[in-house]
């Protein structure tokens, strides 16, 4: 199990959960909340690092959104750094995927100076990720309305807990390549239940004007970017996009994933997290 504690910064308390030894990484997500079991991509990098894994304003007992604006990317950013320095730590490696994936390439975009390495996978630099018809975001796609009303009912604090749970395998379902292999992923210590208002934010507000391709080569420190080849939220050419606009980075495609890769391809990918911990050599 993870261990839990709460710190205080100049920006409010936050909540973390930290395992593991060796150089510190933090992972966080936009709008989910852990607790002591960790997550399925946060684990195995606890056998390499010491893991911070935060929750974000609004979410477990971190302090609450008082407002929209606190929710952006750039104002999670800004309380990760306040996380950092309360911590008196100098420099972190930072871990996303998904949503956290993107989270990354802002935080490598506004403060790689406090960054040792960027982890970003199954993710997208831009919104345009929700545009393509093999993402289930996309109105042309075949589950677009189904997941639509999926969100909605998360988002309904009437929904019962019950019927959360049926949504959520309904919802991980579609991002895996069978339901054998989600089944066999829900035996494995998992938490990151879905933060209704923030997952809201996300959809309608914070994502109509997500874009940092242009960004992306001004960023040089040490990126590790990965990808499921069947990803169905975020396809994996958004994936080989991030590779090719970072100039030090490298690319790792799961040949046999979905959008969860960590656990449908568990031995390689804790293969990939071990590539991570080693220098990269760049010509």
């Amino acid at each position: 199990m993870w261990e839990q504690k709460l710190i205080e910064t100049a920006r409010g308390t936050f909540e973390y959960f930290v395992k593991g030894s060796g150089q510190p990484l933090a992972i966080t997500h936009f709008y989910s909340a852990f607790n002591e079991k960790g997550s399925w991509f946060a684990n195995p990098f606890t056998e390499h690092y010491q893991v911070f894994l935060i929750n974000v304003r609004g979410a477990g007992n971190s302090d609450g959104i008082e407002a929209d604006e606190q929710m952006t990317l750039e104002e999670i950013i800004f309380d990760l750094e306040a996380i950092r320095e309360a911590l008196h730590i100098s420099k972190w490696a930072f871990a996303g995927h998904s949503t956290g994936g993107m989270l990354a390439l802002q935080y490598a975009v506004l403060k790689q100076q406090s960054l040792t390495k960027c982890i970003c996978g199954s993710s997208a630099a831009s919104k345009a990720y929700a545009a393509h018809p093999n993402s289930i975001y996309c109105m042309e796609n075949k589950n677009f309305n189904r997941i639509i009303d999926i969100m909605e009912s998360l988002n309904d604090p009437n929904t019962p807990q019950e019927i959360r749970k049926k949504l959520d395998f309904e919802w991980a379902l579609m991002s895996f390549t069978s339901e054998e292999n989600l089944k066999q992923a829900l035996t494995i210590p998992n938490s990151g239940r879905t933060v209704g208002r923030a997952l809201d934010y996300f959809r309608k507000v914070a994502v109509k004007s997500f874009d940092l391709r242009n960004e992306l080569p001004t960023i040089h420190v040490d990126t590790y970017v990965f990808g499921g080849k069947f990803d169905a939220q975020c396809p994996v050419e958004f994936s080989v996009e991030i590779a090719e606009l970072i100039p030090n980075s490298e690319l790792t495609i799961f040949e046999q994933s979905n959008h969860f890769p960590f656990v449908e391809e568990e031995k390689a990918f804790k293969g990939f997290v071990e590539e991570t911990t080693k220098t990269q050599k760049h010509v």
